[in-house]
């Protein structure tokens, strides 16, 4: 009998069963290659396309699918929708280099569970997969934002002025992050950031960077 043991806190005794969406066959190959050097994954199934994904789904049964947007052959956000209605109990994670909001919202309420962008770590894909496996989403930092945006719409707050990347400072700034480390970690220059950090001092009408970091806590914008 064959074991497959704990890795990166999954408790489990078999394997997390994952398919892969994506059209770009290189992208979809180099994931399926680093999956399958943790213990903690079996490959069920791959496509490169919606529709094929939705044919394949109930032959497979995965656990968790890796989901691309943008496909020629069915889209991504339609093939997760017809995923959920088929077996709801599968968790779909979005894997996409798109984050607008024709994108973003449509695909949240078709049913995915978590968003990530493809400039996410090969590391933090393997994670995300293991937490929506528990049941733990994961959403990218500039989509959260526009969630939140799209929540608060029907009652006006001073941050929503605030541009993506003032948003990201923000978040910085309620993490209590000082200019250099928040130019490390935005990969900005300090000039811009102060200038960020000016702009949102006036846009949300505190007087200094401690009232802005507190009322980032308070409004949930702290990553």
């Amino acid at each position: 009998m064959k074991y497959w043991f704990q890795s990166k806190g999954v408790n489990t005794l078999n394997p997390i069963k994952v398919m892969v969406v994506d059209d770009h066959d290189l992208v979809r190959k180099g994931i399926l290659s680093y999956l399958r050097t943790d213990s903690d994954f079996q490959i069920v199934g791959e496509t490169d396309s919606g529709n094929k994904a939705v044919s394949l789904v109930e032959q497979v049964n995965p656990d968790v699918i890796l989901m691309d947007l943008v496909m020629e052959d069915g889209d991504g956000i339609s093939a997760t929708k017809r995923i959920i209605e088929k077996l709801p109990q599968v968790k779909i994670i979005i894997l996409t280099s798109f984050y607008d909001d024709e994108k973003v919202f449509p695909a949240i309420e078709a049913g995915a569970f978590s968003y990530l962008l493809k400039t996410a770590k090969a590391e933090e894909v393997v994670e995300t997969v293991k937490k929506a496996y528990k049941g733990e989403p994961v959403i990218e930092t500039k989509v959260a934002f526009k969630l939140l945006n799209r929540v608060r719409k029907t009652d006006p707050k001073p941050h929503d002025s605030l541009t993506e990347r003032e948003l990201e400072v923000l978040s910085c700034l309620g993490d209590g992050l000082t200019n250099q480390e928040i130019s490390d970690e935005l990969f900005i220059g300090i000039k811009t950031v102060k200038t960020h950090v000016s702009n949102i001092l006036s846009k949300l009408g505190v007087q200094d960077r401690t009232q802005a970091a507190i009322y980032a806590n308070r409004n949930g914008l702290v990553r």
